[in-house]
């Protein structure tokens, strides 16, 4: 390990043998840090925290606090975060709460940038965007290969969709749909994330049926169980059509539309 002499780390941490840390950072008892993990100047790393292989924390970040929930009361929660993330400066990171599951979690292959905040009880998956200064109320899901513009707020409980994208300073209190582009305050769609997708490498034929999927829920003057029992009948087949049904049945803030 690579621990510069100013670090403060505690015996119990558990870091893995080629981790670095730099100068001045604080890593606590309940740390575990995997292989090939960088954590740079003055980053605090605390509670039950569990980084994997090959992250790199740069200078002041925050992982592991307490929650800003007035009803925390100090339970043992934690934050598991996976490989391959870089979380940049000053991000902040929370623990989770009882009533939430008690674990806020990152995937793999993640960009948190500067000043973003992820909060208490948030899941968040594979390839994701979080830009400059955007912030995550608590009990979030971020879905995979979505992008989160710069000082945008999502509201608690809200749903991002897979290969979606909210635009910079958008307020956003609804689900945002899967596939999808959202912005504004508060944030409305506008049509499919097509560039996304196009660079994903969603051939024409799928978004097509992405298209006419998006006709069916807001266009075709349907209301919404009519639209997803129509989803269901002439695109079942697809996992990207069912994944859509599944996505708006168990939103709880309801739907972000057009």
């Amino acid at each position: 390990m690579m621990i510069h002499k100013t670090a403060i780390i505690s015996p119990n941490a558990q870091l893995a043998d080629n981790v670095e840390v730099g100068p001045n950072c604080v890593i606590d008892e309940g740390a575990k840090i995997g292989e090939g993990t960088s954590v740079q100047v003055g980053a605090y790393i605390t509670g039950d925290t569990t980084i994997g292989k090959d992250c790199k924390i740069f200078p002041y970040a925050i992982i592991g606090i307490g929650p800003q929930d007035l009803k925390f009361a100090g339970e043992p929660t934690s934050v598991v975060i996976g490989d391959n993330n870089t979380i940049r400066e000053f991000v902040t990171i929370h623990k989770g709460t009882a009533g939430g599951g008690g674990v806020t979690r990152i995937g793999n292959n993640n960009l948190l940038m500067a000043y973003s905040h992820v909060a208490h009880d948030c899941q968040l998956g594979n390839s994701l965007a979080l830009a400059n200064a955007s912030s995550l109320a608590g009990h979030i899901d971020v879905e995979s290969h979505s992008v989160i513009g710069g000082l945008a707020g999502i509201h608690q409980f809200v749903q991002i969709g897979r290969y979606s994208i909210v635009g910079g300073c958008s307020g956003v209190d609804r689900d945002i749909l899967p596939f999808s582009q959202a912005a504004g305050n508060r944030a409305r769609l506008f049509g499919l994330n097509l560039t996304g997708l196009r660079r994903a490498g969603f051939p024409p034929d799928k978004i097509g049926m992405l298209k006419e999927i998006y006709h069916l829920l807001f266009k075709a003057n349907l209301k919404r169980e009519e639209a997803l029992e129509q989803i269901s009948k002439e695109f079942g087949e697809h996992e990207e059509a069912r994944h859509i049904v599944e996505f708006i049945r168990r939103s709880k803030r309801g739907l972000c539309s057009p």
